[in-house]
Parts: C-alpha cells; sequence; structure tokens
C-alpha cells in the first residue's frame, strides 16, 4: 500500500532504508517503485563521475502517463561551457506496470535476463557555432572509440540562418545512447559506471577540440 510524507522508504540503490522523496511511490513485492527517487540517485551517480548537475526537468503526459526526464549536466572541469550536455529518459507507462507485476512475483531484486525491461538512455552534446568543421568521419571514429560498442555516438551537423544578413550558422550535434534495463537502472546503478566513465571521456574530449572548430 502507499506510503505518505514523513515515512521511510526503501531506496533504490540497495535496498536500505532512506528519506521519502516528494513523489508518491508505491511498495510492491516489498520492493520501492520509485523513479523520482531513481533520478535523484543518478544525479548523484552523476556527480561522482565527474559531472556538475544544473536543472532538472520531469514531464508527465496527461493522457498516456508517459513520463519523460530532462538532466543538463556539465563535466565539472568546463562548468562555464563551452559544452552543454543534456541527459534525457522517456519511460512508457506499459513498461513500468509490467516491471510492477514482475515485483509482485519476485523476493528481492528481480532479475531480467531476456531484456525486456529495456529503455533507452540519450546523452545530447552541444558546442556554440562553428567557424571551423571538424571532418565528421574522422571525429566519428574518435568518438567510436571512446563510446564503445555499449554507447553509439551519432555525429552531424546542422546548417541553419537567422537574419539573412547573420549568414549560415553551423552546429554540431552528437547524441550517445544507451539501451540499459529498467531493472538496471532502478535497482542497480552501478551497472552505469563504466558509461558515465566514458560519457565523462567524450565531454573533455570536446572541450578540448572546441577552441579549433568554434574559433
Amino acid at each position: 500500500m502507499p506510503a505518505f510524507a514523513g515515512e521511510s522508504r526503501p531506496s533504490a540503490r540497495h535496498g536500505t532504508l532512506a528519506p521519502r522523496t516528494s513523489q508518491r511511490w508505491y511498495t510492491i513485492g516489498g520492493m520501492a517503485v520509485d523513479l523520482a527517487g531513481t533520478i535523484t540517485y543518478l544525479k548523484d551517480h552523476a556527480v561522482e563521475h565527474g559531472f556538475h548537475v544544473h536543472d532538472e526537468r520531469h514531464f508527465v503526459e496527461t493522457y498516456t502517463l508517459r513520463q519523460s526526464w530532462e538532466i543538463d549536466v556539465h563535466p565539472g572541469e568546463a562548468c562555464d561551457g563551452p559544452l552543454d550536455l543534456h541527459l534525457a529518459l522517456d519511460i512508457d507507462p506499459r513498461l513500468l506496470l509490467k516491471l510492477e507485476d514482475l515485483l509482485e512475483q519476485t523476493e528481492g531484486i528481480p532479475e531480467d535476463p531476456e531484456a525486456e525491461f529495456l529503455v533507452s538512455f540519450f546523452f545530447n552534446w552541444a558546442l556554440p557555432p562553428m567557424a571551423a568543421s571538424p571532418d565528421l568521419l574522422v571525429l566519428a571514429a574518435e568518438l567510436a572509440g571512446m563510446g564503445g560498442v555499449d554507447l553509439p555516438i551519432e555525429v552531424t551537423t546542422v546548417d541553419s540562418f537567422g537574419a539573412f544578413a547573420d549568414g549560415e550558422d553551423r552546429r554540431l550535434s552528437l547524441v550517445g545512447k544507451l539501451d540499459i534495463s529498467l531493472v538496471d537502472l532502478m535497482f542497480r546503478q552501478d551497472a552505469m559506471c563504466d558509461v558515465l566513465d566514458r560519457v565523462h571521456t567524450v565531454s573533455i574530449f570536446l572541450v578540448d577540440q572546441s577552441p579549433s572548430w568554434t574559433g
């Protein structure tokens, strides 16, 4: 049954007791389904891997109850720019209901051997307009070595025009995608340690290279 403000709850980290967050949570099969607590721990985890958290947005679709989180972070070494890093997670309510069913049938932390609870976690890097565009093929190969198989990174440039007299505005867009089980995201977030290290490595590489691109 639901718990209310002031009560303790099992945390998503290791099943220990922790203060309740502001969002309602439910105890199912002796465990907590607490997405808000999961995001809170994820932000703390990002800080442990060298990032500063600047902002967070949570959206819930009123009709479908689909939930999305957006988190703005920077590498601690470059908090004043020029790089922006945007983390995004989208969760289908049907997947969450399916997880609730699993927790009702499971004692302890559940397993997901068939990868039935995969969700996509996106890392979006952005830099200021470029004066000199890098070779995208070379850049994609360099980033592939940093991201590895678990974090493929898509590299694109976007050309736009504001006022006609201002000329062309070219920006570099990088999107990394991590497919991870919602079970691991909620109950085994140490599974993200390697990926967060890779994201930090990519971020610092982009910061170091940006002067030659942005002028």
